[in-house]
């Protein structure tokens, strides 16, 4: 009885993948470990896209052997998480039927599962009023923005899609967005503390995204990896806060410390005081449907897809009560190109690169900017100028590569820097 091609093509991978098990990789040379590590995920998302594929046709599967669907089978003979199998299932649906370019790409090699997930969401997440024609064009930017980016920056760009593919709409749909999720965030806002009866009391809250990436950045100003540490620690007498009952109350209330503490008397972090910044064009600040970016929330582990923004009106209500600074887009600058005249960078220039630049810019690195350093491309000594378009904030690891003599730096048309080995 002749195979099928698809179950031969499998048994020919194991074969193949079986006949290289006792291959020692130790022996191969770097540009050989390089190739083939490129091969296997390229191969691996292949046969993600082969497995979905059948997935998303085994209804009958399913029928067959009174499975719930064909997720149910998946998990119980192959001894898959349900919640696994439930989440290919779906995917497997929407690329069946949704996402033409995203299984494409899968086939090719040329998109992993992870960063199918992240476009398909993305996609998920456009406003119903958006049509069919914007939705693939999105689509096929996304696809073609995979081939250099992973999931977590692709994730940044389908937060942005519209701006893209449908710029005449996208700030007055994301604004509108943003204010049912703040109003939905409000609803939700809670904060619990309970006695566990071993000296330690659980705190449990529900916040706003805006009031999480603040209090994020302010406790990570005391738990930043580079910061001085006390060698004592510091112990807390006995809480006196008993579980209370009104978590509602006390989640708003937590909002309101968040936004009355005074960042000058927190720790030095970045190389200042520890400041929230957020970004708003001085038209957006202006408009009743427009959003502002958030500096900070990649501190905030979870979702990628949400968090980094919130409506122009909250940032006008936060510049007025909050201790955060507003750098408003096209508005007066602060003195931020210096020359020769210092050597180091000021705090204004800090926050300017920080506003810049988000994260490490060596290639790949994802180390919040406010753990960064400040680096003169050109050196100060004997020429470097102490200016923004001479600087760039790598995290220490890649500082201390781009001071090194065996390295030098490409910059790449995203703004990154690759590190090339000197020969």
């Amino acid at each position: 009885m002749t195979r099928h091609p698809i179950i031969a093509a499998a048994c020919d991978v194991r074969a193949s993948l079986k006949a290289v098990a006792g291959a020692n990789p130790t022996f191969m040379t770097v540009s050989e470990k390089a190739a083939a590590l490129r091969e296997l995920v390229a191969a691996e998302a292949q046969l993600v896209e082969l497995r979905l594929r059948i997935l998303a046709d085994a209804g009958d599967l399913a029928a067959d052997t009174a499975a719930k669907d064909a997720a149910g089978w998946l998990a119980q003979h192959t001894r898959t998480s349900y919640a696994d199998a439930r989440s290919d299932l779906r995917l497997a649906g929407a690329l069946d039927r949704e996402r033409p370019a995203v299984a494409a790409a899968m086939r090719e090699g040329a998109a992993s599962l992870a960063r199918a997930r992240v476009i398909d969401r993305a996609l998920r997440l456009l406003p119903a009023g958006v049509g069919a024609e914007t939705v693939a064009a999105a689509e096929a930017h996304l696809v073609d923005r995979a081939g250099e980016f992973g999931p977590k920056e692709l994730g940044r760009i389908g937060r942005r899609i519209l701006d893209v593919v449908a710029p005449e709409i996208a700030e007055a749909t994301e604004a509108a967005r943003l204010a049912d999720l703040e109003t939905h965030a409000a609803d939700l806002t809670r904060l619990t503390m309970r006695r566990l009866g071993d000296g330690t009391t659980r705190l449990s809250s529900r916040l706003p995204d805006a009031a999480a990436t603040r209090l994020a950045t302010y406790l990570e100003a005391f738990t930043n990896p580079r910061a001085a540490r006390d060698p004592q620690g510091a112990a807390t007498a006995g809480d006196p806060v008993p579980r209370l009952a009104y978590p509602k109350r006390m989640g708003q209330a937590f909002v309101q410390l968040l936004e009355s503490l005074d960042p000058t008397r927190l720790p030095i972090h970045g190389g200042d005081a520890t400041t929230l910044v957020v970004t708003v064009s001085l038209d957006a600040l202006r408009a009743d449907l427009a959003t502002a970016d958030l500096i900070g929330a990649g501190l905030v582990p979870g979702d990628d897809l949400t968090g980094d923004q919130l409506t122009a009106a909250q940032a006008r209500r936060l510049a007025c009560t909050a201790k955060i600074l507003p750098v408003v887009l096209g508005g007066d600058s602060l003195p931020l190109d210096l020359g020769r005249t210092r050597r180091l960078y000021t705090p204004a220039q800090r926050k300017a690169l920080l506003v810049r630049d988000r994260t490490c810019r060596g290639e790949g690195c994802d180390v919040p900017g406010t753990w960064c350093e400040a680096h003169h491309l050109d050196p100060w000594v004997p020429t470097g100028r102490t200016d923004l378009d001479n600087g760039v904030l790598p995290c220490s690891h890649h500082h201390h590569r781009a001071h090194g003599p065996r390295w030098r730096l490409q910059r790449l048309p995203n703004g990154d820097y690759r590190f090339h080995r000197r020969r």
